[in-house]
């Protein structure tokens, strides 16, 4: 039985549910959203499609008890109108966002919750880090999508400057889900080959390219008000690769043992949320920028 909880159903928790079920990945669903109705609403909209797919899922909602057998739990509560008048600045969220932290850890925790917690919530390596804290998980049950999200993002923009498949682009983007993040061209290549040196040969600005993966949600934001489709596809795969202990190697928010903060960094994502995180070795240049970013992390979570 794959069961599998959400808190938070707007746009991204929505997203995510209807993932879950149409992929058939979900056995069982638990929807928990502070606006009951909603929550109602999406198990309603969900369970009408039963019907038409090759797969059933049992879903029910409001139920913190259900938590307690549950394999993953997405927690994607927020407050994305907190953004609309902010260009770049996730940590907008933060006031909102923690005292939703507040109320559900408490929730989770007496639920007797013991498995794997998926944070999508911005700004995402302070809240994964708060939630651990307060819900008392492990740091290895405790991680969130982080640079996963931005990881993709650069690699559709390398992809469209090559003309290749996005899978066809590997690498990290490292740091702050954020502003501080940045891409480590060091561990990139396109098709097999080192972008630096493509880079070099066909006089790109890898400066540019970097700067439209770092704003690439933003330029979603703008459009429509939120981003979902993307973010929620990094979390089910995610959460796709506990369930089958796939040991996925992959950028998200893990706690750094070096800087002592959540932070989006390559780990090893299996059965029991993060098996190890992966320590490149960097040249000198990024990993002052690795540091950089996580110190940023750090003194802002500390200040707020």
């Amino acid at each position: 039985m794959r069961k599998f909880g959400i808190i938070g159903v707007g746009h991204v928790g929505a997203t995510v549910a209807y993932t879950l079920v149409c992929k058939g990945i979900a056995d069982e669903l638990i929807l928990i959203d502070k606006n009951e109705g909603k929550a109602t609403a999406e198990q309603l909209d969900l369970q009408d499609a039963q019907a038409r797919l090759d797969t059933r899922t049992i879903i029910k909602t409001q139920d913190y008890s259900e938590l307690e057998d549950t394999d993953v739990l997405f927690v994607t509560s927020g407050n994305i109108h907190a953004l609309d008048n902010v260009s770049g600045n996730r940590w907008a969220e933060f006031e909102y966002t923690r005292e939703i932290v507040k109320d559900i850890a408490p929730k989770i925790k007496a639920s007797g919750f013991d498995g794997v917690l998926i944070d999508t919530m911005n700004p995402c390596d302070a809240i994964t880090h708060y939630l651990q804290r307060e819900t008392g998980l492990s740091r290895q049950q405790c991680f969130g999508t982080g640079t996963f999200l931005d990881t993709a993002r650069m690699q559709k923009v390398v992809s469209d400057v090559f003309d290749v498949d996005p899978k066809n682009v590997t690498g990290y983007v490292y740091g702050e889900h954020g502003e501080s993040q940045f891409s480590a061209w060091s561990t990139v290549q396109v098709n097999g080959l080192d972008i630096l040196d493509l880079a070099q040969d066909q006089e790109l600005d890898l400066t540019e390219l970097e700067d439209k993966a770092r704003h690439g949600g933003w330029a979603v934001h703008s459009g429509k008000g939120y981003t979902s489709y993307a973010i929620a596809t990094c979390a089910v795969k995610l959460s796709e690769a506990v369930l089958s202990d796939a040991k996925l190697a992959c950028p998200c928010s893990s706690y750094s043992e070096k800087y002592g903060t959540y932070v989006g960094q390559p780990s090893i994502v299996g059965k029991n949320g993060i098996e190890s995180v992966t320590e490149l070795p960097l040249p000198d240049d990024e990993e002052a920028k690795f540091k950089h970013s996580a110190d940023t992390i750090k003194e802002k979570f500390a200040t707020l």
